[in-house]
């Protein structure tokens, strides 16, 4: 369950990578979260809490791996897909950074790798951006130190309002719970259709892939078929699993393959820890020939999924672990990651990114591909995010179910331009 991202970065003149490295270190042990790891706790039953690392050493999460010589991003990627695989210790807080530069200088990139625990996606962008000098030097400016007012001493006990208040939460938080649940077990599939690409064995290893798309090609888009950026972006996937699955030779399902399409419910000022999420589940119509029709069809769906809310339906199982107790954490978590595959066969997610250039000891930043985790029994995750003028796409598959990941990469590129070519007085991207 390790999600993060590929930064990769143009070189700057005079900048080593001795230099880079202090850099990340130095940034990085400056924010608070990446010194958090967690223990257990007494009460509640089967619990556990985030603590400060007392011992504390960011050398033992900031490293540096020099690249073989060749094609960068191809090694970049190969290498990023490695290291996404193997396990983060409990003992220490759930991250690492990894500097990947080669030998003979030219372009780098930083691989930020956290336990989807420490953060959700949204989180993970806002602790991964403290890296970057701009925002690094925005929050020295503010300072670190923000004095409180101090909180009156109140008794342990609540009071008979205060309590009738809590009740009627708690009485809420079960029915929601009760509705999600229902809707859990109706959207279950018990056919899991084995065999298929999406739905292999999971074997443990990780393989990356990416594309860039032109981000004002999806606005065009947009403006002529009406709907959102996201909802083109969805269409995309669909189209470019549709292509791949032909050209390999595989038969399109039955049924169309099912998306999560998680949706945050992160409020300025919140919690600003824990992950806050609930989901859309979508089928993506790889059956259907026509591009503009698939776009139409994403487009209905997703409506009727923001019409239901995103705490109302089986896509908003997340929002079941806020109403269960620590115990049935423990024993309920490895169930339902295995049954992950009974609602979904992909995940399909968008990553804001600030919009304002950005660079790392005056190393201009030039993409972003975000990267998202596999839960056990899913091949694929496809996350998105823009920077730049440009949509950087990032697919992590399981290596051995996917070890034509490539392919799917080129059909990601080549299904935009489709779906572009085909709209009216409209010229294709370049």
């Amino acid at each position: 369950m390790h999600l993060g991202a590929l930064a990769v970065f143009e070189p700057a003149p005079g900048v080593t990578s001795r230099e880079l490295l202090d850099l990340l270190g130095a940034r990085a042990a400056a924010i608070p979260r990446l010194r958090m790891r967690v223990r257990d706790v007494l009460l509640p039953v089967g619990g556990a809490a985030w603590f400060t690392d007392k011992d504390f050493d960011v050398h033992r999460h900031v490293k540096r791996v020099v690249l073989a010589e060749g094609d960068f991003m191809a090694e970049a990627t190969r290498l990023a897909g490695e290291l996404m695989e193997q396990p983060l210790g409990r003992g220490l807080p759930p991250w690492q950074m990894y500097l990947l530069d080669s030998a003979g200088g030219g372009p780098f990139a930083v691989l930020v790798k956290l336990h989807h625990a420490l953060a959700d996606g949204m989180r993970a962008v806002a602790i991964g951006a403290g890296i970057f000098d701009q925002i690094a030097s925005a929050g020295a400016g503010r300072g670190q130190v923000r004095r409180r007012a101090p909180v009156p001493p109140r008794s342990w006990l609540p009071g008979p309002y205060e309590a009738a208040g809590m009740a009627l939460d708690r009485l809420g938080d079960v029915g929601r719970a009760l509705g999600v649940g229902a809707s859990v077990v109706r959207a279950s599939r018990l056919d899991l259709r084995a065999g298929t690409a999406l739905t292999a064995r999971s074997s443990g290893t990780r393989r990356l892939a990416t594309a860039e798309l032109d981000a004002e090609a999806v606005q065009r888009i947009r403006r002529a078929e009406g709907g959102t950026a996201n909802d083109v972006l969805l269409a995309v996937v669909a189209g470019a699993l549709r292509r791949w699955m032909l050209e390999r030779g595989e038969s399109l399902p039955g049924a169309d393959p099912r998306a999560l399409v998680p949706v945050s419910r992160r409020r300025p000022g919140g919690a600003a820890t824990g992950n806050k999420l609930s989901g859309y589940l979508l089928g993506l119509p790889v059956g259907e020939p026509d591009a503009r029709e698939r776009l139409r069809l994403v487009r209905t769906g997703m409506d009727r999924n923001k019409a239901a809310g995103p705490l109302r339906g089986a896509g908003a199982v997340a929002v079941l672990a806020d109403q269960l107790p620590a115990l049935a954490h423990r024993f309920g978590a490895p169930l339902a990651g295995n049954a992950a595959r009974m609602l979904f066969d992909i995940l399909v997610t968008s990553v804001p990114l600030p919009r304002s250039a950005l660079s790392l000891g005056g190393c201009p930043l030039r993409a972003v591909y975000p990267m998202a985790p596999l839960a056990r029994g899913q091949a694929l995750a496809v996350a998105l995010s823009t920077y730049g003028g440009r949509v950087q796409v990032g697919l992590v598959a399981d290596g051995k179910a996917l070890p034509d990941l490539d392919q799917l990469a080129s059909a990601v590129h080549e299904e935009l331009h489709e779906l572009h070519t085909l709209l009216p007085t409209v010229p294709a991207p370049a």
